[in-house]
């Protein structure tokens, strides 16, 4: 296994107008699932396809482990790479599919016969293994083109969105698959995403993006609930934060938002005067009762609809705010017109101007 690493890594397109990627450093330790996750447009695809060799960087260098291989072309670099759509080839069946790269490789026929076994039985794909590519829906040619990949024993792996353009069955399939898989190889992986829920739930690291840059880079659960910029708190999340801005000051109650809470609040730790700050808060960690309870203010219920796992999505008006609340099946049922709403202290994310999180803290005035 290698880790990958890029250094003070650059990419322009049309003379310096577009910049895909920007100065960017990074160390993906070896043998972890990373993620590459941000919107369209953001310079994921451009930096997976840097580290493929299949585009060249501006400026900056890429490493595997400690050998440079910046200069090298895609062949040399010995990665295996899955793309959006299957690439497989036509007129054979899976068991040829999976075992034509082997046969460059000069291996015996008994060494070829037990890696096309080992990746088949991973990806659950036995019953497909003789089967003609032709009769094949495109989830399960998707799988070919993972086992393909995988069979190699390649140095590293990389995934450009391979599970985009399937249908939503195949989608479910193959996530489970690769997570299976993902578990037991221990690869170095790097794995191009726009969708959450698959970064989520397949990465052990997820490298956030945003304008060419990696704005944060951690475990999918601490990079959900502690959001170091506005950017993750909004595109983490269906849906993403709620905020709240408002004037705060040191030591002193908070501003203009003092009607989201029951009690007076201060601001711990914030270095100087008044300053503007947001308040972040997930639409699941905002309490709503038909009793009012100690904390809780009163709102009006604008909106209430299901959604995934029986859960209410709940839109309420708290004083001159708008926000949003996910409830459970036997709470959203019960709600009318109005609510009691909390925002508990501890679920605050607090985020300065310039969108990341500042050196201070919400508590409860004494």
């Amino acid at each position: 296994m290698l880790d990958i690493r890029v250094d003070n890594l650059r990419k322009e397109f049309d003379g310096g107008k577009v910049v895909a990627v920007r100065d960017l450093s990074m160390t993906f330790p070896a043998g972890t699932t990373t993620c590459l996750l941000g919107p369209s447009g953001c310079g994921k695809t451009t930096l997976m396809r840097i580290i493929a060799g299949l585009e060249s960087s501006t400026s900056g260098d890429v490493y595997f482990g400690d050998e440079r291989v910046t200069n090298y072309s895609t062949r040399r670099r010995n990665i295996g790479m899955v793309f959006q759509y299957p690439v497989v080839y036509r007129g054979i069946n899976v068991r040829e599919n999976i075992e034509l790269p082997l046969k460059e490789e000069r291996l015996s026929n008994a060494e070829r016969s037990q890696r096309v076994e080992e990746v088949v039985t991973l990806l659950e794909m036995e019953d497909a293994l003789n089967r003609d590519i032709a009769s094949l829906d495109n989830g399960t040619r998707q799988k070919v083109a993972v086992a393909r990949a995988v069979a190699r024993q390649p140095r590293i792996i990389l995934f450009d969105e391979p599970i985009t353009n399937v249908d939503i069955n195949a989608k479910l399939q193959l996530k489970r698959a690769l997570k299976e898989l993902f578990t037991r190889l221990n690869q170095t992986i790097i794995y191009v995403t726009h969708d959450q829920t698959e970064a989520m739930t397949l990465a052990d690291k997820i490298a956030l993006m945003r304008d060419g840059e990696i704005v944060q880079y951690d475990s999918p659960r601490e990079l959900y609930a502690n959001p170091g910029d506005v950017f993750g708190g909004w595109f983490l999340g269906n849906p993403g934060m709620n905020f709240f801005e408002g004037l705060f000051s040191n030591g002193s109650k908070a501003g203009a938002n003092v009607s989201l809470f029951a009690s007076p609040i201060n601001l711990n730790g914030l270095t100087g005067g008044a300053a503007n700050l947001t308040l972040g808060i997930r639409p699941e960690d905002v309490k709503i009762s038909t009793e009012k309870s100690c904390g809780a203010v009163q709102g009006t219920v604008l909106n209430k609809s299901i959604i995934v796992g029986g859960q209410y999505l709940i839109t309420l008006q708290v004083g001159d705010q708008r926000c949003k609340a996910k409830v459970p099946a036997t709470v959203g049922r019960q709600l009318g017109k109005n609510a009691w709403v909390e925002f508990p202290i501890e679920k605050i994310r607090l985020f300065g101007m310039d969108g990341h999180q500042p050196e201070a803290s919400l508590a409860l005035a004494p």
